[in-house]
């Protein structure tokens, strides 16, 4: 493709540092990744690399994971990949309201007001205590906490 200059940009500090040469390698497992990098390294006029958060680098995450699910033949040329960003964010298009008759109708009540059902058992309100620490309100969304993210539940 004749590129020249390349500029990488990555989340992980160790590993911007370890392409580099900056910091020695010593996990054998990515010891051979490390050296054909560094290798590869060789083939442009000029390399400048820079840390990014992991926060601020989601696009390159969704990308990296896109060109993995791609099988590659030995080609020298890859059609272009046509992004287009939207405004709203993609689980949005996810959301599905459930019925008020459904445990998070409880779980809501719970934690807007710290009311539980009428007739609640003992049993009950401790359950509906346990499954409200994995929600959080924002105003009127109920929204269910994940391992880093959260999903959106309910919107009213």
């Amino acid at each position: 493709m004749n590129i020249q200059e390349l500029l990488v940009i990555g989340d992980s500090d160790l590993l911007i540092n370890q392409m580099k040469g900056n910091w020695a390698t010593r996990n054998d497992k990515i010891l051979p990744c490390v050296n054909l990098v560094q290798r590869l390294c060789g083939r442009f006029k000029s390399i400048d690399s820079r840390h990014t958060l992991r926060a601020q680098n989601e696009f390159a995450d969704a990308l990296a994971t896109i060109a993995s699910m791609i099988q590659h033949s030995e080609i020298t040329h890859i059609d272009p990949l046509e992004i287009t960003l939207r405004e709203e964010q993609a689980h949005y298009a996810h959301v599905e309201a459930e019925p008020d008759d459904q445990p998070c109708a409880d779980i809501k009540a719970y934690l807007e007001k710290r009311e539980y059902p009428s007739e609640s058992s003992a049993n009950q309100k401790k359950t509906i205590r346990r499954l409200a620490n994995g929600f959080f309100l924002n105003k009127e969304v109920l929204y269910k906490r994940i391992p880093d993210s959260v999903a959106q539940v309910r919107r009213r």
